[in-house]
């Protein structure tokens, strides 16, 4: 009789082995889909970056910031762009960031470890907002955490 612990393991070999030994017979398994792809796209991602530049736009911890940018329609609008383009980028989407680095759009700025925890804040609110799964939510901040060291100034 063999033990529960040699039925387990055998069982993880096999299973372990089956993906292979479908695509030996011709099945195929559906590739899984982009983060970019989960998050709904483009227009989903417009979505969520209307939403969070109009948290920022009110949060009085870190609106100084974007003041500027805020008050021109003009460059509010390329700012927006740009911040799709970025998230559609880091989600594996096809888009293409055109802006400066993080670290020469925010020099000088003088940003803290507050202010951007105040920015993460308001774009989990802009996720919570539209229902973004945990599970999406935490690989998206995962691409964009290591942004970070870059805009970070003062510790």
């Amino acid at each position: 009789m063999s033990s529960p612990v040699t039925l387990l393991a055998l069982g993880a070999l096999l299973a372990a082995g089956a993906p292979t030994l479908a695509r030996a017979q011709g099945v195929e398994y559906p590739a899984a889909k982009s983060l970019y792809e989960r998050l709904g796209g483009k227009p989903a991602i417009t979505a969520v970056v209307d939403e969070f530049v109009a948290r920022v736009a009110a949060d009085t911890r870190i609106n100084k910031f974007f003041a500027a940018t805020a008050a021109d329609p003009a460059r509010l609008a390329t700012f927006k762009g740009r911040l799709v383009d970025q998230i559609c980028e880091a989600s594996g989407g096809p888009c293409k960031y055109t802006g400066k680095d993080m670290k020469a759009a925010h020099m000088g700025m003088g940003i803290s470890g507050a202010d951007f925890g105040a920015l993460v804040q308001d774009l989990v609110g802009a996720l919570d907002k539209f229902k973004v799964p945990e599970k999406e939510k935490g690989e998206l901040l995962g691409a964009l955490g290591p942004m970070q060291p870059q805009i970070v100034e003062k510790k």
